[in-house]
């Protein structure tokens, strides 16, 4: 989220921001000290607008949190999940807000389906609690890590820019989404195309490493060249 998109929109009237302010899908980005102190000025100016941050991946990425929320503004929710890093199943999000926003989801939830599953919540409660869980958390957060910046530094080698500061992406622009995504897979690699994230920017791919040994990440042989990824360069395969 730029700053200058953010004021446009508030001029044009928005009553709802929503971002992830690290690990974003699928660009891998994350705000900076500075992009939060920029995002908050301007929202602080609005108090009318509900701020909604959606920290999906909060305990797998390594980025710090840089919140706008802390910065003295007047309607917000922090939201985080688990199912990134707890199981796929586990269905449950924990929330934090100022206290009109809570009094209004604490109406909605009874005049609405109110009830959560006490046993999906005990079940949350003992593996965040549990330590060996917790260990298994940390060195997962780390194996992320290295998995997106070992492709990144891989692609690098190869003449092909990626971005990916943080999470389990890395976003590479292309000249033609359809070429490398039918390239790789022709090789037995799977990346999502860039049309269906993207609004503005030009042609890309998303690459998901979470699963990519690093081993993986720099085998000749599987992959498409620079030239078809849209780089000029040796005829080298990137994978």
């Amino acid at each position: 989220m730029r700053p200058d998109s953010l004021a446009g929109a508030l001029r044009a009237g928005v009553r709802a921001v929503v971002y992830s302010p690290r690990a974003q899908n699928p660009y891998g980005g994350c705000f900076s000290a500075a992009r939060r102190d920029a995002l908050a000025e301007l929202l602080r100016a609005e108090p009318d607008v509900l701020v909604i941050e959606n920290d999906h991946a909060s305990s797998v990425t390594e980025a710090p949190l840089h919140s706008p929320i802390g910065a003295g503004l007047a309607r917000w929710v922090h939201v985080r999940t688990v199912s990134k890093f707890l199981g796929t199943d586990l269905r449950w999000a924990a929330a934090a807000c100022d206290a009109t926003t809570l009094a209004r989801h604490d109406g909605l939830l009874l005049l609405t389906s109110g009830w959560v599953s006490h046993l999906l919540q005990e079940t949350v409660l003992g593996l965040m609690t549990d330590a060996d869980t917790r260990a298994l958390v940390a060195r997962a957060r780390a194996a992320y890590t290295v998995r997106r910046q070992t492709l990144a530094g891989e692609l690098a080698e190869r003449g092909i820019a990626s971005h990916g500061a943080s999470g389990m992406n890395l976003w590479v622009p292309v000249r033609d989404e359809s070429a490398v995504v039918n390239g790789l897979r022709s090789y037995g690699w799977w990346v999502a195309a860039g049309a269906r994230f993207r609004l503005s920017a030009g042609p890309g791919v998303r690459i998901s490493t979470a699963g990519l040994e690093p081993v993986e990440a720099g085998r000749d042989g599987a992959g498409v060249s620079p030239g078809q990824w849209g780089y000029a360069g040796p005829q080298q395969r990137v994978f």
